[in-house]
């Protein structure tokens, strides 16, 4: 059972449908999410969605974002591209949470899943073989559903946490609030259907980023004077930071239609575990934190394409229960990353007037540095988050497997086109000396599908991957195992994969 129809839940649900697994979702509210919310979805959750099945609906449906121009009190610093080699999805999507769930909504209902809507859970309890969960269904009547695993997804305030009392360690976030507007702008910045601006201004960071129906997303990082003041921004006081943080005090807006806005503050907080039992926790239930660089969402959709394959392998006795744990050390590091590499964020944190004068000097040289611009893309895109310090790294892994061009059988293909998230993959390097046999019956007598690829590299290229003769991927893309040894793979699957009985 997963519990909340937020991108996390139906993420979760829509890989274990793909693995053939029986799921229910529940959610407490009468339908899907009607607001904005979460507005971008970068590269690496892009390959996720790809993944999923769901992709190119998402990409038909957003605006592909390719160049950010900074302005520091009111002069121009510089701009750089914002898209990735060596993936599928170059581009950062401009989409919103509504959009997201939405076409997530139709994924799970074309591989057999549904939301089973206005449906509450009220109290859930782990066994040694599986959990019980109370629910409230629309008719007010309370039933006890038991299942064999529960998964909390329903977001900061999660009944699935609080109720296997899982700690959720971390503080508030001080003086930090984000108000955000969708409107039309009448004023002096040219608009580009793929270019982000922002303005960086002493106490204010403004983003303003094209969004899929017209008009622009204001986002605006500030402090926060008042505390008590609640409910979204209003017209005037939007406009006047958008005069103050661009310098343009003509500046018009005008909502969109339908109209959104948005006050939040926040906390930086990390469950003390993602599992208790036969339960667990993904998404908002899990690690919650300012939405800075906005991977909020795109951490909650990588971490339930982590937990989907895993829970499915386990669920279908092809792996041991202790491949979860491994969900559970790998997404919280994961969490802590992002974290701590978005409060470094100085494009969107508020600036004090150190920053700012940084900005003015040194801004122009580093914004036209193309090391600079690669690292920060990098950062954002996720491509370079790894899983090194997990369990089921060896031999060096756990970075996510680079994409060059290669060829296979006399075709020119991308590297992750022979990878498939239904089954783990072992690269072996042509020419390498290995007992076919061996090899053979090693990747064949587990029940976890393992398929054998023989790529090519074009020249030059080798030290995109690792040298080694076997490089074992997982279904997530990342690298599992690295070794020139048979010996090594074969004590790998036996730790990690069931024998095919």
């Amino acid at each position: 059972m997963v519990i909340g129809a937020g991108p996390t839940g139906l993420a979760l649900a829509i890989g274990l449908r793909q693995y053939g697994v029986d799921v229910t979702v529940v959610e407490k509210e009468t339908r899907g999410k009607r607001e904005a919310r979460a507005g971008v979805v970068w590269q690496r959750a892009l390959e996720v969605l790809g993944d999923l099945g769901c992709a190119e609906e998402m990409v038909g449906e957003g605006v592909s974002l390719r160049r950010v121009e900074v302005f520091a009190e009111g002069r121009r610093v510089g701009g750089m591209g914002v898209g990735c080699g060596g993936t599928a999805f170059p581009y950062p999507l401009s989409i919103e949470q509504d959009a997201v769930e939405r076409l997530l909504g139709e994924r799970l209902a074309a591989v057999g899943g549904e939301v089973r809507w206005s449906t509450e859970a009220l109290a859930v309890r782990t066994r040694d073989e599986g959990a019980e969960v109370d629910l409230r269904h629309p008719d007010g009547r309370v039933s006890t559903v038991r299942c064999a695993w529960a998964v909390g997804c329903e977001g900061a305030h999660s009944v699935v946490r609080k109720q296997l009392g899982i700690a959720f360690e971390g503080e508030r976030r001080p003086d930090l609030q984000c108000v955000q507007l969708n409107a039309e702008a009448d004023w002096k910045h040219p608009y580009h259907r793929d270019r982000s601006y922002f303005f960086l201004e002493r106490g204010a960071s403004l983003g303003v980023s094209p969004r899929p129906g017209g008009g622009y997303r204001f986002f605006c990082f500030t402090t926060d004077p008042d505390p008590a003041l609640d409910g979204p921004p209003g017209l005037e006081e939007m406009r006047e930071l958008v005069a103050r943080a661009a310098h343009d005090p003509g500046v018009r807006l005008v909502p969109t239609d339908p109209p959104w806005a948005n006050r939040a503050r926040f906390q930086d907080r990390v469950a003390a575990s993602l599992r208790s039992g036969r339960a667990l926790l993904a998404g908002d239930s899990a690690h919650l934190w300012a939405p800075i660089g906005g991977h909020g969402l795109n951490t909650g959709l990588r971490g339930a394409h982590n937990l989907a394959w895993k829970l499915a392998a386990v669920l279908r006795g092809r792996a041991p229960q202790e491949l979860l744990d491994t969900y559970d050390t790998e997404q919280r590091l994961t969490a802590h990353k992002v974290m701590r590499e978005m409060r470094h964020n100085v494009l969107e944190l508020p600036p004090t007037a150190l920053t700012l004068r940084g900005m003015r000097l040194a801004g122009p040289r580093l914004m036209g540095s193309e090391r600079f611009a690669e690292r920060i893309r990098t950062m954002l895109s996720d491509l370079a988050m790894h899983h090194r310090e997990s369990a089921l790294s060896e031999g060096g892994a756990g970075d996510r497997l680079a994409d060059p061009p290669v060829m296979v059988a006399g075709r020119r293909r991308r590297l992750h086109e022979l990878l498939s998230y239904g089954r783990w993959t072992l690269l072996a390097a042509p020419g390498a000396p290995l007992d076919e046999d061996r090899l053979r019956a090693v990747t064949e007598r587990h029940a976890t599908p393992v398929a054998v690829v023989r790529p090519r590299l074009d020249p030059g290229m080798e030290r995109r991957l690792p040298s080694a003769a076997l490089v074992l991927v997982r279904p997530d893309r990342h690298i599992a195992l690295s070794t020139d040894r048979l010996e090594e793979l074969e004590a790998y699957m036996r730790r990690w994969f069931v024998l095919d009985s």
